[in-house]
């Protein structure tokens, strides 16, 4: 440095330019320590005289270079009024991105907007992004939904993805963060090492860890990983949300083993509407576990199946559903005796497409519940309500309904003028159409075009059922539940499905026949021969379950069915099985399963990172791209000169490029040794390992090695 008291008068071809220091900063911070932040800017500028002067600060020398100096310290002056210190390190960085504007590559970001700004505060620590090319990788987080980082070890790609996790999961935008690495390794070479999996695969996930801890309260990471907040885990975990290739998942036409789907297939929504199989990814055999709802409900999966959950701390918050997987749940399910996870509904009935039917949908409930259909008399029906036999006569044409006496009603076909022969009664006709003639109280069943047909045409089955064969039941200071009975354990399983497509939950009960007090008919007594099945019933608000006036009005005065509510009761392991994954269009990425249950397992709401993605095959790159939900993120890292794959195995991150370059919402920042955040000494050696790359024809992925964290810690 030098000083002097005097003006210094420039020669001629040169220029001069002196500016003042405000007041409010000391000269050490512009300076430095021993003036070391000065001699930086000396060194890299050697054709310029620089002097200082109380507060005075004069550069004279070539005029290019006399701007830049000036440019350097208005940028020094810039960072300085926020607060924030300038290092060696930041000095040097902005000389080199000014330098850069010099030669022409322009960037519109000047040094001070780099350098300020902030991105996570944590611990008494900042971090930021410390290098042009970071800040750009930053800014295309914010921007994009899949960004890729590509760069050598040191240059912060992961850590700096990391806080941006931190950062959007503090601010809501997401509600969980996943972090997975491909661990190459963590196969058979270290099965004969003792512990347990999660004990061999932790070196390979501790950089993440590291970085974790960095940015969020260590006492807190265990609780968040705990309520599935945070989950860190290797790529070949990620794949495993999958079901046995024999369970059933709800189509518009009806139930299909998801092992049959293949993408463009449509299957049902939680809105009840058809969405299309977007991905097929068979899994091979898993531990399978068998999870079942308080109503009966079950429905296999593997233990890293994802459920939307909800607990009754997050209801009365008023905290959005959470996604956990089968194994964060287990030996966690009840809550003060209660149960803790309740699960999501149908938003809206099952949309089927609408088929057409040979009776009328409310006349052929009312026949399936006090119809007598064994085709050996003419059919009747038995009702105490002659508001009943109205509604059945004014349903079904043709059809007379004659009161014989007491509850008895037959069916009788309305002869027109001038018939000479015996036609068959049209009832009669129907129901052998049907498959139901000859049927009995214990065999009768509801038929699949009835089953599988419009909202409209299920509900009003269901109303012929309950109306003529079910009730309310009112209880002091509870909504009302509705009820119905049947010794058909088909009808039972009908009348079940026909509720939970509408929306709702039913419970079912068995009463034994045997050792039941005999019931009364006409003054005597008769013996149930047949196990009565009781269901209990609750349908969402605006299904209507009854069209007797009596029991709606009943209904009605209680309250109605308050919510239907399903809770998970147990989840027990099932064995081994062949397993698939699919995914599913839908906004919510929830698809109907067996007894319809809700479930999924795409990452929704989440910000993802996949580190060292170089070790990633071609088929894991896009099983893992795939598997991307609404509303989330995706941020890949890699480096492709540390490729730790097996020969022969061609690296997913170097093919990607070429296949994704120019889709819309997918950006690739690309980092340099010039990036390198570390100790100056790693660059250099990245440059050499280039150098010698280009100059031998080396292939890149020859050097292997593992890059873990680059600090960006500031005060």
């Amino acid at each position: 440095m030098t000083q002097t008291p005097t003006a210094h008068t420039p020669a001629q071809g040169q220029a001069r330019v002196q500016f003042t220091v405000p007041a409010a900063h000391p000269m050490v911070t512009v300076l430095g320590s021993g003036d070391a932040l000065l001699r930086v800017i000396e060194k890299a500028f050697p054709g310029v005289d620089i002097h200082v002067r109380g507060n005075e600060i004069s550069a004279v020398g070539d005029p290019a270079e006399v701007a830049l100096v000036s440019r350097v310290f208005d940028e020094m002056m810039l960072v300085l009024r926020t607060g924030q210190p300038m290092t060696e390190d930041a000095v040097e960085r902005s000389i080199a991105m000014l330098r850069a504007t010099e030669d022409g590559e322009g960037p519109q970001e000047t040094p001070a907007q780099v350098l300020t700004q902030n991105i996570l505060s944590s611990r008494g620590r900042t971090i930021r992004p410390k290098t042009l090319n970071q800040k750009r990788y930053v800014d295309a987080i914010d921007r994009h939904t899949i960004v890729f980082g590509i760069g050598p070890a040191g240059t912060g790609k992961t850590y700096l993805a990391m806080a941006k996790a931190v950062q959007a999961l503090q601010s809501k935008q997401v509600n969980r963060i996943i972090l997975t690495r491909p661990a190459v390794e963590a196969g058979e070479r270290l099965g004969f090492l003792p512990g347990t999996l999660y004990e061999k695969i932790d070196p390979y996930l501790r950089p993440l860890y590291d970085a974790l801890h960095d940015m969020i309260d260590p006492d807190s990471i265990p609780r968040l990983m705990a309520a599935g907040t945070i989950e860190v885990a290797p790529l070949a975990y990620m794949r495993g949300r999958s079901q046995p290739i024999f369970t059933n998942v709800l189509t518009p036409d009806g139930w299909r083993p998801i092992g049959d789907l293949r993408v463009g297939d449509l299957v049902i929504g939680s809105n009840g509407e058809p969405t299309p199989v977007l991905g097929v990814y068979p899994q091979g055999e898993r531990d399978i576990y068998r999870v079942t709802a308080q109503d009966g409900s079950w429905t296999l999966c593997c233990g890293e199946h994802l459920w939307t959950v909800r607990t009754a701390a997050d209801k009365r918050r008023n905290k959005p559903w959470r996604v956990l997987e089968t194994q964060d749940m287990i030996g966690n399910l009840r809550a003060a005796h209660a149960r803790r996870y309740e699960l999501p509904l149908l938003t809206a009935p099952v949309c089927f497409p609408e088929r057409e039917v040979p009776m009328d949908p409310y006349a052929l409930g009312l026949l399936l519940g006090d119809g007598c259909l064994t085709g050996s008399t003419t059919p009747s029906f038995a009702t105490e309500d002659p508001e009943l036999a109205e509604a059945l006569e004014t349903a079904l044409p043709g059809v007379a309904v004659r009161h014989r006496g007491g509850p008895d009603y037959t069916l009788n076909r309305i002869k027109s003028p001038g018939d000479v022969v015996t036609l068959e009664n049209p009832v009669t006709r129907v129901l052998r159409e049907l498959d139901l003639l000859r049927t009995r109280s214990h065999t009768t069943f509801v038929p699949d075009d009835y089953l599988f047909n419009s909202a409209e045409v299920r509900l009003a089955v269901l109303q012929g059922l309950l109306d003529s064969g079910g009730g309310p039941v009112t209880q002091a200071d509870r909504t009302c539940r509705i009820q119905y009975t049947t010794t058909s354990i088909v009808l039972r399983d009908d009348v079940i499905s026909l509720v939970q497509s509408l929306g709702g939950v039913a419970y079912s009960r068995r009463r034994v026949a045997k050792g039941r007090k005999p019931g009364l008919a006409k003054g005597r007594e008769v013996g149930y021969r047949y196990d009565a099945h009781v269901i209990d019933i609750r349908l969402p608000e605006g299904i209507e379950p009854f069209r007797l006036a009596r029991k709606a009005e009943k209904y009605h005065a209680a309250g109605g069915g308050g919510r239907p509510m399903r809770f998970i009761d147990s989840i027990e392991p099932a064995g081994r099985e062949e397993t698939v994954c699919i995914q599913v269009a839908a906004e919510d990425s929830l698809y109907v399963t067996q007894d319809y249950l809700l479930t999924h397992n795409t990452l929704n709401d989440a910000f993802i990172i996949l580190d060292e993605a170089q070790n990633t095959s071609p088929e894991q790159m896009k099983m893992f791209l795939t598997r991307l939900g609404f509303d989330s993120k995706i941020v890949i890292t890699g480096d492709v000169t540390q490729v730790d794959l097996p020969d022969g195995t061609k690296s997913g991150l170097r093919q990607v490029r070429e296949i994704l370059e120019g889709v819309e919402d997918v950006h690739f920042s690309m980092l340099s040794s010039h990036d390198v955040v570390r100790h100056k000494l790693v660059g250099r050696i990245v440059d050499a390992y280039e150098k010698y790359d280009n100059k031998h024809g080396t292939q890149n992925g020859t050097h292997k090695g593992r890059g873990g964290k680059a600090g960006h810690k500031g005060k």
